[in-house]
């Protein structure tokens, strides 16, 4: 397979580095959020340490809350086990160029103890068993994210000094599919765009939203590590790009009223020649192989019980609303859009669309929890219910979870998460969202003051 545009091998880091093309190395690790963390290396630096030796950084990166805040409840460190460090081991599959940032490359990093075991809560080890679990049977998993985002002509220095607060989007109407509405954001959106394709990845096209200034920018499917790493990478650089142009972007899940920034994920299956496991022999719109009828069975029955690792957050939750294009209804249906699971395509093509995270969600838990829910109905053979046909709002079908409370406690109760993710991974996530529940609970809003400040 032909090497991406700004993919990186070490020998031709080496040239670089001594050319003087690139001087730093990004070593980069995904935390529980999603975010990229880690350290600015000098590219000597790494050749000469890090790429034989590893890293290491404090174990609290997998411990705190969003605002960086130390927090009890995590048995992987804490306070009265000192902060350690976890080691830093490069992938260097992932070696590439950072273009927006001068004489950059980038790494991401699996996590070790110092002992050598992988940390299992960490999120890029999470999907690494699930793809283990696949390949065991000789399959692998490819997948294709669909980030949405809106764009502000404020810079994040000015948001956060306005408090988020009326903040100008960058559009002014609903320039879904408008080329006109678009152009407004052009010179962001492709430099964006020329960024993530020097850094590896393969653009696809660029659209608008319906939420004023929301935007999405699609990426090519790739196999499911791939894609999760790259996603992560996209809205680090995206938020960067913006900022060079002295705007800025959220990929918040529901920032106002109106229609929220959603991550479409889809996912299918193919084994060691390349052939597709979950179509069936015809060439119809959603025919299944007897297989894909299982993988998709299991993401019904594991829906409820994995929305955790889907919607993680508090505001993930105001997405889903009747009518919203976000679903609410565990139902499947053939390129239906009001259903949780969405068939799409044909053949080669067919895929399982899974429309419940937003745009917060951590892209490696996220496909972890779909290649798991997909083996579960797989290794029990699991029937698959009909299609949803017409309206999933108002079919009857039993809900997702609709507060991140509901989802932490059938989360918590399910051994179908304990099997597949493993006691450790399960309570380590389930801390996070009491982590999340505890500081909203504790928190006083905007809008009980405006209810309540002169009239109770």
């Amino acid at each position: 397979m032909h090497q991406r545009e700004g993919m990186l091998g070490v020998g031709e880091l080496r040239s670089a580095v001594d050319t003087g093309a690139i001087d730093t190395v990004l070593l980069v690790l995904v935390d529980m959020q999603g975010r990229l963390q880690g350290k600015r290396c000098s590219a000597r630096y790494f050749l000469e340490e890090v790429l034989p030796h590893g890293a290491e950084a404090c174990n609290y990166l997998l411990a705190v809350d969003v605002d960086m805040n130390t927090v009890d409840g995590y048995a992987l460190t804490s306070w009265e086990q000192g902060y350690g460090d976890f080691e830093l081991v490069p992938d260097l599959t992932t070696l590439r160029r950072v273009p927006w940032q001068r004489g950059t490359a980038l790494v991401f990093a699996d996590l070790r103890l110092l002992s050598g075991e992988p940390i299992e809560p960490s999120p890029r080890q999470v999907l690494h068993r699930q793809r283990e679990r696949l390949a065991a049977r000789g399959w692998r998993a490819l997948a294709g994210t669909e980030l949405e985002f809106i764009v502000y002509r404020e810079s994040f220095e000015e948001a956060w000094r306005a408090g988020y607060r009326n903040l100008t989007p960058a559009n002014q109407y609903n320039v879904d599919y408008s080329i006109l509405g678009t152009s407004r954001v052009e010179p962001l959106l492709r430099a964006i765009r020329s960024g993530m394709s020097g850094a590896g990845m393969y653009v696809e096209s660029a659209k608008g939203e319906c939420n004023l200034g929301q935007h999405e920018i699609a990426f090519r499917y790739d196999e499911a590590l791939v894609t999760a790493d790259n996603h992560a990478l996209y809205k680090n650089g995206a938020k960067e790009i913006a900022a060079e142009h002295g705007c800025s972007l959220t990929f918040m899940s529901k920032v106002d009223e109106r229609e929220g920034n959603s991550c479409h994920m889809h996912v299918s299956l193919r084994d060691g020649a390349g052939k597709a496991v979950l179509a069936g022999p015809e060439s119809t719109p959603g025919s299944l192989s007897p297989i894909g009828e299982h993988f998709l069975a299991g993401q019904l029955a594991a829906l409820r019980e994995f929305t955790l690792l889907l919607a993680p957050n508090i505001n993930s939750y105001k997405r889903f609303a009747p009518g919203s294009f976000a679903p609410t209804a565990v139902s499947w249906g053939l390129d239906n859009r009001t259903c949780a699971l969405r068939l799409v395509g044909r053949g080669p093509s067919l895929r399982v669309e899974n429309r419940v995270p937003g745009g917060d969600v951590n892209p490696h838990l996220g496909l972890a929890a779909i290649i798991a829910a997909g083996l579960h109905g797989i290794e029990h053979e699991l029937p698959l219910p009909p299609p949803c046909e017409g309206n999933a709002y108002t079919s009857g079908a039993p809900s997702i979870p609709l507060t991140l409370r509901e989802a932490l406690t059938v989360w918590e109760e399910s051994e179908l998460a304990k099997d597949c993710f493993g006691e450790d991974v399960v309570a380590h996530y389930a801390n996070m969202a009491r982590v999340e529940l505890a500081a909203f609970d504790a928190a006083v809003t905007d809008w009980e003051r405006v209810r309540g400040f002169e009239r109770l």
